[in-house]
């Protein structure tokens, strides 16, 4: 799977991304979930201090999975993160919410995966090492009533806030071959956004 180098829309009037890009129809394929470089993300998001250390956190996980032998994929990105709660709620975010949809590894299956690196599937131990909820889907097993539910569910909550405004989120692919100039973007971005 490649990454686009597409832009992230800005903030809606609501504080949110418009959940498809302003000034395209409503039925156009340029909607949310907003494909683009994990770089690109960095530096869209990299305003504060606090999110520097969410997005740190982030790309710290990726490293974890990628050593774990997670390296094909995608992950959805999300949660009040994706917001602009330094308006909407008066507060920085906390954390990020995280699904990965990933290829397993050659050779293991899901209990080997667990085993070997059941930290990193350990919501708390996640929650506390990367500031983010974590969730995981594999890829590849064959699509049934059971996997469109799941996928119908990350879908329908990430695409509204608890209020139920709609809104958009973001996907970038799980290529490590990513990472490095998604570091070195934070690495050089201090906080200040460059639009």
């Amino acid at each position: 799977m490649t990454s686009s180098t597409a832009a992230i829309p800005g903030w809606s009037n609501a504080g949110v991304l418009p959940p498809v890009r302003p000034e395209v129809p409503g039925s156009s394929l340029d909607r949310s979930p907003y494909i683009v470089d994990l770089a690109v993300f960095v530096d869209h998001f990299a305003t504060s201090p606090e999110r520097m250390a969410i997005l740190d956190d982030l790309l710290q996980f990726r490293a974890d999975l990628h050593q774990a032998g997670i390296t094909s994929g995608f992950q959805w990105l999300d949660g009040s993160f994706l917001e602009q709660v330094e308006v909407l709620e008066n507060r920085a975010p906390r954390d990020m919410d995280v699904v990965t949809f990933l290829d397993l590894p050659s050779g293991q299956d899901q209990q080997s995966l667990i085993q070997r690196h059941g930290t990193l599937f350990d919501p708390k131990h996640v929650k506390a090492t990367y500031a983010m909820d974590a969730y995981f889907v594999v890829l590849g097993e064959p699509l049934d009533i059971g996997s469109v539910r799941r996928v119908s569910y990350w879908y329908s909550m990430w695409s509204h806030r608890r209020d139920g405004l709609w809104k958009g989120f973001v996907q970038v692919d799980l290529d490590p071959s990513q990472d490095a100039d998604a570091r070195a973007t934070l690495n050089l971005s201090g906080g200040i956004h460059h639009e």
